[in-house]
């Protein structure tokens, strides 16, 4: 008799736990600060977090959460609509009008979530006349994205930008008609910075289009926070911005896509997750105005996030572990097997540092890691207690 579907979806999640690439959630009884009080085994302890896109420290900001009331008090809970039937409120164009000021743009769109507007952007602008080409490690959302699009699919390795060149020669060589660049401004699982300046200078030459997910850069890189085009000098160059309010921006929720007038007419016109998907909520919406209001002046909390990341990178290298180079606050703490990180993850736990293995399907096969991320919501003691807390872990199980 053939297996039922229950049976393999059993046999999978057995096979998944046998390889040790099993995820398991926690639960959180805070706010997403610096430091979180976890529930462990039928307690609740405090915690060090390095493990959250809360880079500003934004996500339980007074502020923002005062802003937040204010738009439940004024506009409700939900719209129970998608935007063009009677899901569009002031706050809604409010928000979009302010994201697209912040990073220089004619108009943006909203989304439930970035995923939902790297799904959604590339299929209203390109059909199978046209080419995409992708670096090998855009996000998930990226991929998914281009998978339904009818455009030809091309990508090119990592920071390559030879092999980006040779890919453009192709799809002119393959009749291209239009031809979009799609690249992550920071790498999430690595925290590279692309090499925008010269992807824009190539886009340039062969008469491409540049889109950019910032969502690991809108707040808190490049002058103002601006992200990854005013990082790199390329801001009147790439085309299209998409990214979120899930992190920098207050943390809550939401995608965005930011670009030309006519671009973004379009994808109110045509992009799928946006017509069939509920209105943001408004209090998010209002949070978000006011968390990006914030992030505009928030240098102090760039150069205190900055100093943070200096801090903890030259730690864990005295130290002895493998980092992956770069200079933003996603510090990679490479262990290569999928076992040994979670072993040091729950080593860490045991010691207070709240962290995440990553293993594959995240990263490859044997590029497991614990991904670090900065927050100016810690202090200089939360940082040097993690560093501490890394040492005596990693000496336990024989890593460093």
């Amino acid at each position: 008799m053939a297996p039922t579907l229950e049976q393999r979806v059993r046999g999978l999640l057995s096979q998944i736990e046998a390889e040790g690439l099993y995820k398991r959630e926690r639960v959180i009884n805070s706010t997403q600060a610096g430091r979180i009080r976890v529930v462990s085994q039928a307690s609740e302890r405090e915690f060090v977090n390095l493990c959250a896109n809360n880079y500003l420290g934004l996500a339980d900001h007074p502020e923002v959460i005062a802003a937040a009331k204010r738009g439940l008090d004024e506009f409700g809970f939900g719209m129970a609509s998608v935007r063009f039937i009677c899901g569009t409120q002031a706050v809604h164009r409010e928000l979009e009008r302010t994201i697209a000021g912040y990073l220089g743009k004619e108009d943006a769109i909203l989304f439930a979530a970035c995923f939902d507007a790297n799904g959604g952007v590339f299929e209203p602008l390109l059909d199978a006349d046209d080419a995409i080409i992708s670096d090998s490690l855009n996000h998930a959302s990226i991929i998914d994205g281009v998978r339904l699009c009818k455009a030809r699919r091309y990508r090119f390795t990592n920071g390559d930008m030879n092999e980006l060149e040779d890919r453009l020669k192709e799809a002119d060589r393959d009749g291209a008609r239009f031809k979009l660049i799609a690249t992550d401004g920071v790498f999430s699982m690595d925290g590279y910075v692309a090499n925008l300046a010269v992807i824009c200078n190539l886009a340039e030459r062969y008469g491409a289009v540049v889109m950019v997910d910032d969502c690991h850069a809108t707040g808190h890189l490049g002058e103002a926070g601006r992200g990854t085009p005013t990082l790199t000098g390329t801001s009147q160059k790439v085309e299209i911005v998409t990214g979120t309010f899930g992190k920098s921006l207050g943390g809550a929720m939401g995608g965005f896509v930011a670009a030309s007038q006519s671009i973004i007419d379009l994808l109110r016109q045509r992009a799928r997750p946006y017509l069939f998907s509920n209105s943001l909520a408004p209090a998010v919406a209002a949070g978000s105005i006011k968390a990006i209001a914030i992030a505009e002046i928030a240098d102090d909390r760039r150069q205190l996030l900055a100093a943070h990341a200096r801090r903890f990178r030259s730690g864990l290298e005295k130290a002895g572990f493998e980092l992956l180079a770069g200079e933003t606050p996603i510090i990679p703490v490479m262990l290569h097997e999928a076992r040994l990180a979670q072993d040091m993850a729950a080593a860490l736990d045991e010691r207070g540092v709240y962290v995440a293995p990553f293993f594959y399907p995240v990263v490859p096969k044997g590029r497991a890691r614990i991904r670090t991320q900065m927050s100016a919501a810690l202090t200089e003691k939360d940082v040097e207690f993690a560093v501490d807390a890394f040492a005596d872990a990693g000496k336990a199980l024989g890593v460093i």
